[in-house]
């Protein structure tokens, strides 16, 4: 089938070539990100025993106008490939193999040999780590089949578009590769159907793309588009249901609706429970604890955490990472009651576990757990210890392809303790370093990354780096107005944090007219009850008393100095009369 893709939890190389397309485009998506498209990078059982590539000569330009060459370069590939001998050769080869099939093709006429070679090449590049040559491979890959001329060449169209998003995503460029998903799925549509099974898994995998990016409304839709598409096609309480019951939870826990998020993971759970997937459940029952813990029904997380810790150890052993997952999130949830002592004690067990990981832990896996520790103890005021675990954190990830999102959001975590600890310069440094790699990867316009801009401007605030972190602000309050709205307590905090910069700047008539619209905002849709009310009316009295006039009780809009859709972040501390807030 054309269509070859080397997923990023794969073996450095394990690529086989397809046979000519098949008219079923049926695929089965991995749970890791791997495309849901048809085609593998997995070895075939008959090919997988090691065997040396037969010889072949080494054909000149004009030899690559011979029509059998191209099969016959592909399948040396391939051979190269299943024989272990690696990946160079093997791009000779599969190169060749391209060029062979371009100067053969019938002007016209869109070749699927071609679109499959270069499938081939860029899963090659890909397993190189050569993703940037990859995708151009992919770019002419998506152009040669012509949907409209059947089955076949949806397929590899289709085929295309799902390993190139795949690419993007290594490359870390989100929105990319959100939309070259989007079109893969709606070219499947046009082929099969909107019901069809195989459309269900694409949108499930489409989801999970929309879950990494933040976009938990979008990730909601798809995950009911495939609930529906499996009710009509699997039978109640399958696998499929299951998996698609866990996404829905994950995307209903991060929108805040936890009853709901609760409800899909019982009916997983026992969907999993059916087909006799005793660790699936012990998963689950981690995150049915989960959601226990953010309604605050801590005897019963504390109950699902150790009936999946049980499970864990006697299915995978005492020293495996599931078992230090559990550990981290009792150690939460013991600090969260106030139980110091045994949260402690199940950091301890967990960073023993991640200290010496048993064979098949990921890098992942560890860094994850770490990042989770440090949040424990910087919430018990040891940030020197949190740093040292996300700086641990971090460089277990620098490498990995794929990672620049999770990357980002360690160095902010870092940039957060140099700023608790008074290393202003270093903040600023670790915040810039985040906010590059966030741009990089399409996410300049989640609430995150307003959150962290806001954190980057109140570092500039203590280095007297004022024009920045202006600067810095305004892009903040731009992002969490569009994202949050203006009445979110983040966005209220940036309004709060940028007039007092533009005090400190000099533009007293610009601050005075941003507190203002939070006095009304407060007055009018939250009520003044909250602590910073008073404060910022004291502040607001300060400037006007400087300014030499009273409050103006019809508060201008803002609409000349402050987007009508914006919202959040920070407060006081930089000018004699007030501070800024994280």
């Amino acid at each position: 089938m054309p269509g070859l893709k080397s997923p990023p939890d794969a073996p450095p190389l394990r690529i086989t070539v397809s046979e000519p397309p098949s008219h079923n485009p049926v695929h089965t998506p991995n749970k890791k990100i791997p495309s849901p498209s048809p085609s593998r990078s997995k070895a075939s059982p008959a090919r997988s025993a090691k065997k040396p590539p037969p010889d072949s000569p080494n054909p000149d330009d004009s030899s690559l106008d011979n029509p059998d060459l191209g099969p016959f370069l592909l399948k040396l590939a391939r051979d190269t490939i299943a024989s272990g001998e690696g990946p160079t050769k093997a791009l000779d080869y599969a190169i060749r193999a391209a060029k062979s099939f371009e100067r053969c093709a019938v002007e016209g006429e869109p070749s699927l040999d071609l679109a499959m070679s270069l499938h081939v090449l860029a899963a090659i590049y890909c397993s190189l780590g050569r993703f940037d040559e990859a995708v151009p491979v992919l770019e002419q890959a998506i152009q040669v089949p012509d949907v409209e001329r059947g089955p076949d060449h949806a397929l590899a169209a289709f085929s295309g578009h799902m390993q190139l998003g795949d690419t993007y995503s290594m490359l870390g460029q989100v929105e990319k590769s959100i939309g070259c998903y989007e079109q893969g799925l709606k070219i499947q549509i046009q082929a099969l159907g909107e019901t069809d099974a195989r459309v269900g898994e694409t949108c499930r995998y489409l989801a999970e793309a929309h879950v990494q990016a933040m976009q938990f409304d979008k990730a909601e839709e798809l995950c009911k588009k495939t609930l529906e598409i499996h009710h009509a096609h699997s039978e109640p309480a399958s696998l499929e249901e299951a998996a698609d019951r866990r996404l829905m939870a994950l995307v209903c826990e991060a929108k805040g609706d936890y009853e709901a998020a609760l409800e899909h993971l019982v009916l997983a759970s026992m969907a999993m429970i059916a087909n006799g997937q005793e660790n699936e459940v012990a998963s689950i029952d981690v995150s049915i604890g989960n959601i226990y813990m953010s309604l605050c029904r801590f005897d019963e997380a504390v109950f699902s955490y150790q009936k999946a810790l049980t499970v864990f150890k006697s299915s995978k052993g005492d020293n495996h990472p599931s078992v230090a997952s559990v550990f981290v999130r009792l150690a939460d949830l013991y600090h969260r009651t106030g139980k110091l002592r045994e949260s402690k004690s199940y950091c301890e067990n967990a960073l023993r576990i991640f200290a010496k990981p048993v064979p098949g832990t990921t890098a992942e896996e560890i860094a994850g757990g770490l990042t989770e520790i440090s949040a424990i103890y910087e919430s018990v005021d040891e940030p020197e210890e949190a740093l040292k675990l996300l700086q641990k954190a971090m460089k277990l990830l620098e490498d990995k392809p794929g990672q620049q999102s999770t990357i980002a959001g360690i160095e902010a975590r870092i940039g957060v303790m140099f700023y608790i600890l008074g290393r202003y310069d270093e903040s600023r440094n670790s915040f810039e370093s985040a906010v590059t790699k966030l741009r990089a990867s399409g996410e300049r316009k989640s609430a995150f990354f307003g959150v962290v801009l806001n954190q980057m401007g109140l570092a500039c605030v203590q280095l007297f780096k004022i024009d920045e972190a202006a600067e810095l602000f305004e892009e903040a309050r731009a992002i969490l107005e569009q994202e949050c709205g203006p009445c979110h307590q983040d966005t209220l905090g940036v309004y709060s944090n940028l007039a007092a910069t533009y005090d400190a700047m000099g533009r007293v008539e610009d601050a005075i007219e941003i507190l203002e619209y939070v006095l009304k905002l407060r007055e009018e849709k939250l009520g003044i009850a909250n602590p910073d009310f008073e404060d910022e009316k004291n502040r607001l009295a300060e400037l006007l008393k400087e300014a030499g006039r009273s409050r103006n009780r019809k508060a201008k809009s803002l609409e000349n100095l402050i987007d009508p859709n914006s919202k959040r972040t920070a407060k006081k501390e930089g000018t004699k009369k007030w501070g800024f807030r994280i």
